[in-house]
């Protein structure tokens, strides 16, 4: 325990938000009941047992890991999680549902190998950064590399199709990049690149330009492809101030697609109103900048890379998740760290702050 209590502050939120997250999930799954069949207590198991559980498992251990093993271990696992992102389109292991191929069936429960991806992007790519930092302003020797590390999984992911994580590890790499001490020039060179390669996606995937579409006007088919956010306003604003009470929402009863998904802030909101939405999202806030305090406090650049980059994909995707509950951004399909539906991801962000965890303590010691 002394090494989780290497940030009491970081921890405290880790386990408030995590905890909430298994509440939060409990009351969604009950709207399953009126629309299918499902198991909705084998649903909670594997969040609580396989999520929480082996969660936690998973964040002591990569607490106590040295920093220095997991460093000399960063390319390598970046390549593993790249392999095994690579088995969702192998025939008999690979599941494809939606639309879409992102998970492998192990009999007994699926695995989405993306959230591990994001891991390992995050770890290889703080890894190349740290020993190169001063040399960012050549641009062969920072661009060029950056722009290979990051393609590689949005390869992978673009074939699945996942454009939401691919947007995700973009966006967290950016960060890390520029923290890093990349020059302004390369800003608006990977603006400009996002920018083609968004278009490029839109003519592509004629979807993605439908939810381009409905965030501009989301009333201009409220039956069809704006059903899932004008259903999520409903909700959240049906809740208030104070919300309806906990367990009591009506939109997640046939009303909103995946309450215990994608539409899980907007359940959330409806039971606890304001009040509730904004403590919630205080928490993630106060969790993203305890980790950047920690990425500061680090004992080397490696270390506060990887505090900083792991901090920002759950502070970035929690917001893209409520961003688009609340029609600020289109859709996209992130689930909410810590709460929304899938033993994998809530595995995946308690692992990363098991790591964060670990940079806390290295730090520590060397202070």
């Amino acid at each position: 325990m002394k090494r989780l209590a290497s940030d009491k502050v970081f921890f405290a939120l880790v386990l408030t938000i995590a905890l909430a997250g298994v509440a939060i999930f409990s009351s969604a799954t009950l709207g399953l009941l009126a629309r299918q069949n499902s198991s909705i207590s084998q649903d909670i198991l594997v969040q609580a047992g396989l999520g929480l559980g082996v969660g936690f498992l998973a964040l002591l251990g990569a607490s106590m890991v040295p920093l220095a093993l997991i460093k000399r271990l960063a390319p390598y696992l970046y390549g593993a999680t790249l392999l095994l992102t690579a088995l969702v389109f192998v025939p008999g292991i690979g599941v494809s549902a939606n639309g879409a191929t992102r998970w492998i069936d192990f009999g007994f429960t699926t695995m989405q190998p993306a959230e591990l991806l994001k891991i390992g992007f995050v770890l290889a790519f703080a890894w190349w950064l740290a020993p190169r930092a001063r040399q960012l302003t050549n641009w062969k020797k920072g661009l060029v590399p950056f722009i290979t590390f990051a393609g590689a999984s949005a390869a992978l992911l673009l074939l699945q199709p996942n454009t939401s994580t691919t947007l995700l590890i973009a966006l967290t790499g950016a960060v890390m990049y520029f923290a890093a001490g990349a020059p302004w020039r390369d800003f608006f060179i990977l603006g400009g690149i996002a920018i083609l390669l968004f278009c490029a996606i839109l003519l592509v995937r004629p979807y993605t330009w439908h939810r381009v579409q409905t965030f501009l006007n989301p009333a201009a088919n409220p039956l069809g492809s704006g059903y899932q956010i004008q259903q999520s306003l409903i909700a959240i604003g049906s809740g208030g101030l104070v919300g309806r009470g906990f367990g009591q929402s009506v939109q997640k009863f046939n009303y909103l697609p995946e309450p215990d998904g994608d539409s899980i802030f907007a359940v959330f909101a409806e039971e606890t109103g304001f009040i509730g939405a904004a403590l919630l999202i205080a928490l993630f806030m106060g969790l993203a900048a305890r980790g950047i305090v920690i990425a500061g406090n680090a004992h080397d650049l490696f270390a506060g890379l990887v505090a900083l980059g792991l901090s920002s994909l759950i502070i970035v995707q929690a917001f893209i998740n409520i961003g688009a509950m609340l029609g600020i951004i289109p859709l996209t399909g992130l689930p909410l760290p810590f709460v929304s539906h899938g033993g994998t991801a809530l595995l995946a962000v308690l692992l990363s702050c098991g790591l964060i965890l670990n940079v806390a303590r290295a730090g520590r010691s060397r202070t």
